[in-house]
C-alpha cells in the first residue's frame, strides 16, 4: 500500500539518495541540488510530499510557489509503474493551483519516460530551456 504526506527535513537524505538513483535524467553534477535546496522546497519556496511502500519513501515531488514550477519529480526506479509519480504530480499541482497558479511549468529530457508521462497525463509541450530540455506546462 502506498501513502502519501508532507515531506520533512528528516525525509532529505531519502529524497536526496531517489534523486540520485534515477537512470534518466540524470545530474550531471550531483552537487549542484543542495541539502538547503531541498530545505527551501520544505516551506520557504514551495512544498514537497513523499511517497512511501512499508515505510520506506519511494518517490517525492517538490512545488516551487514563487514560479509555479514543479521542481522535482522522482520516483526510485525499482518502484515504478504503480502510480506513486501521478499521485504525487496531483498534490503538487493541486497545491499550487490553490495558491493561485494560472498555469504550472516544468521541464525533463526529451525522449525519456519522464516526457511520455507528462504526455500521457496531458501537459502541453511549450519549446525547450536553453539547455535542450523540453517545456511543458499545465493550465489551471
Amino acid at each position: 500500500m502506498l501513502t502519501y504526506r508532507l515531506a520533512t527535513e528528516a525525509d532529505i537524505p531519502a529524497m536526496s539518495r531517489i534523486r540520485l538513483s534515477v537512470t534518466e535524467n540524470v545530474l550531471s553534477r550531483p552537487d549542484r541540488i543542495t541539502h538547503d535546496m531541498y530545505v527551501d522546497h520544505l516551506e520557504r519556496l514551495g512544498r514537497s510530499w513523499v511517497c512511501e511502500q512499508s515505510q520506506h519513501i519511494i518517490g517525492f515531488a517538490s512545488a516551487c510557489v514563487t514560479d509555479h514550477s514543479i521542481w522535482a519529480l522522482f520516483v526510485h526506479p525499482t518502484q515504478e509503474g504503480q502510480g506513486a509519480g501521478q499521485h504525487l504530480l496531483a498534490l503538487a499541482c493541486d497545491w499550487l493551483f490553490t495558491q493561485g497558479a494560472p498555469v504550472i511549468r516544468l521541464s525533463t529530457t526529451p525522449g525519456t519516460r519522464a516526457d511520455r508521462f507528462y504526455q500521457a497525463q496531458g501537459w502541453q509541450r511549450d519549446g525547450t530551456t536553453a539547455d535542450g530540455e523540453i517545456c511543458y506546462l499545465r493550465l489551471r
